[in-house]
């Protein structure tokens, strides 16, 4: 069980790379601080960004496409731009490979920055439909093959936003 005590996130946004440590479960309700980071990392032309998950203890789709978004913004924007992400569980490992995300994030057995201070990302409100809907859109930019595992979600969220926007 994770503790609600403990931050979700810490991470050491003045080391080479920045280091994300992901403490318990990342999912829809906690990442909007994590993503907004990551936006600010990539918007600050830092190239390379390494994820450690060893007290990960799970993930959704929403938190996976927001590492496929990352990782194919900072290939974009940088020529040596890299999201290296390690320490996995077995579990988080599938759950990486079944989405084709292996193919887009490097995967390392190696952690940096021992020696780097962390600090805890303040919680922000639940993402919104948007930035959902976005993080599946990523999953499908990530590998084709994911467009029919999320088909579904990306209409109705689509469907979502559409209402929000007619609101």
């Amino acid at each position: 069980m994770c503790d609600p005590t403990q931050p979700t996130f810490l991470v050491s946004a003045y080391s080479d790379p920045v280091i994300v440590k992901v403490n318990g479960k990342a999912n829809y309700l906690n990442c909007n601080s994590f993503r907004e980071f990551m936006e600010t990392i990539i918007a600050g032309a830092r190239r390379r960004v390494f994820v450690d998950f060893e007290m990960c203890k799970g993930m959704d789709s929403t938190f996976l496409g927001i590492l496929a978004g990352t990782s194919i913004e900072l290939s974009k924007l940088h020529r040596s731009g890299e999201l290296v992400i390690g320490n996995l569980s077995n579990r988080n490992y599938e759950l990486i490979c079944n989405l084709g995300l292996q193919n887009l994030l490097t995967v390392s057995k190696k952690t940096p920055g021992s020696e780097a201070s962390f600090d805890p990302l303040q919680d922000l409100e639940v993402s919104d439909t948007k930035s959902i809907l976005k993080a599946h859109e990523d999953l499908t930019l990530a590998d084709e093959r994911n467009i029919y595992k999320f088909q579904d979600v990306i209409t109705f969220l689509r469907n979502q936003v559409e209402k929000q926007d007619k609101e």
